[in-house]
C-alpha cells in the first residue's frame, strides 16, 4: 500500500522548529499503515529537516547558535549574495542538515524514539511557507 501527500506549513522565522503533531495531524491514514516507512521531502533549498530532541526547546536554540557560528553571514568570499546576507549560509545549512528523512512506521504511529522529533530547520529570516511531500510505503 501506497500513500503520498503534499502539505503547506505555514511561514515560520528563522530557528529550528518540532513539527511531529503538524506532520502526524496531516496524515490520519497514518493509522492505517501496521507496518512500512515514511519519508519526508523538503521541496526547497533554504530549509531542512532532521530529527532530535522534542522535549527541551534549549535544543533547538543551541542548534541555532551553532550554526550560526559555524556558517556565519556576510562572509566577503560569497558570491551567491542575490536574496540577502542569509542566502548563501541557508543554502550550505540545507545541504548539511538534508531534505529529506526516512522513518519507520509501527501499528499505525512513527516509530520514533521518546525524546525524538521532527524539525523543521528554517534557514532564511523570512522564508516563507514550506512545502514537504510525505510518502508510506508499508501493509495494512
Amino acid at each position: 500500500m501506497w500513500l503520498q501527500k503534499e502539505i503547506h506549513l505555514k511561514a515560520r522565522p528563522r530557528g529550528f522548529h518540532l513539527i511531529t503533531n503538524e506532520i502526524t495531524g496531516e496524515i490520519p491514514e497514518l493509522r492505517n499503515f501496521s507496518i512500512g516507512l515514511m519519508s519526508l521531502f523538503i521541496k526547497h533549498t533554504s530549509a531542512s529537516l532532521t530529527i532530535n530532541e522534542n522535549a527541551d526547546p534549549t535544543v533547538r536554540q543551541d542548534f541555532e547558535s551553532y550554526f550560526d557560528r559555524a556558517i556565519p553571514e556576510n562572509e566577503p568570499y560569497y558570491l551567491h549574495t542575490d536574496e540577502g546576507p542569509d542566502d548563501l549560509p541557508a543554502h550550505l545549512k540545507s545541504s548539511i542538515l538534508g531534505n529529506s528523512l526516512i522513518i519507520p512506521v509501527t501499528n499505525g504511529q512513527l516509530n520514533l524514539g521518546i525524546w525524538q522529533g521532527i524539525y523543521l530547520c528554517e534557514h532564511r529570516n523570512y522564508g516563507g511557507n514550506r512545502q514537504i511531500v510525505i510518502t508510506i510505503q508499508g501493509d495494512k
